[in-house]
């Protein structure tokens, strides 16, 4: 599959599996508390949000952590969100998806509008989702994240999104004092945040997983 191509599903217990990685999008347990937990807490939101503030994320998959980072803000101000997505979903897949999570319904418009047309613009928020490989599209973004949401698939099922080169492309667009979370606590990904400038701290992770981590650009 060619990056931008549509990305096909399989579903197991109402959860979304990408028949490309082998991997579910989000927690089979809970995957609004799993976002909430890791992305959320791991980058000390929304406590830090104010105007101006820069969210980006490496896998925009479902859009769940977007429709949890919106409910979270209601500013005032306007909150920037970037995402970077090599193999986007359907519109009617993501509503499946997001339908289970009452909190995350009345979001379900504005993210499959933002899959359509990739910039969506609302009273406080201004949202963009950046389509293809991000390997080759962060070299050659201008913007700089005051927070990350690392979510690509497994490190092992995923390895292309959690290279050192790349990670040392999220450090380079990352603002001074800016932070990371993601749910892995993959050795290589650490080492390699570690080597691109982040301070990188190993956490308690969420369910059934033990560990994820956190950190701060030095």
């Amino acid at each position: 599959m060619a990056p931008g191509q549509r990305q096909a599903i399989s579903w197991m217990n109402g959860v979304p599996v990408s028949a490309l990685f082998d991997d579910p999008f989000y927690s089979f347990q809970d995957g609004w508390a799993e976002s909430a937990h890791v992305f959320l807490a791991g980058n000390d939101l929304p406590a830090r949000l104010t105007d101006g503030f820069h969210v980006a994320e490496l896998g925009f998959g479902t859009g769940l952590n977007l429709a949890l980072l919106l409910s979270s803000w209601d500013g005032p101000g306007t909150m920037i969100y970037t995402a970077f997505e090599a193999y986007p979903l359907v519109g009617s897949d993501v509503r499946r998806a997001l339908i289970r999570f009452p909190d995350a319904a009345p979001y379900i418009g504005l993210i499959c509008a933002l899959l359509k047309d990739g910039r969506v613009q609302t009273e406080n928020a201004r949202l963009e989702l950046v389509f293809g490989d991000a390997r080759t599209a962060m070299p050659a973004w201008t913007g700089s994240a005051d927070a990350w949401f690392l979510d690509g698939f497994a490190p092992q099922r995923n390895p292309e999104l959690w290279g050192a080169e790349l990670m040392a492309e999220v450090a380079r667009h990352t603002c001074s004092g800016g932070t990371f979370a993601t749910y892995t606590a993959a050795g290589e990904v650490r080492r390699a945040l570690s080597a691109a400038g982040f301070e990188v701290t190993r956490t308690a992770g969420f369910g059934r997983k033990r560990h994820m981590s956190r950190g701060v650009l030095r």
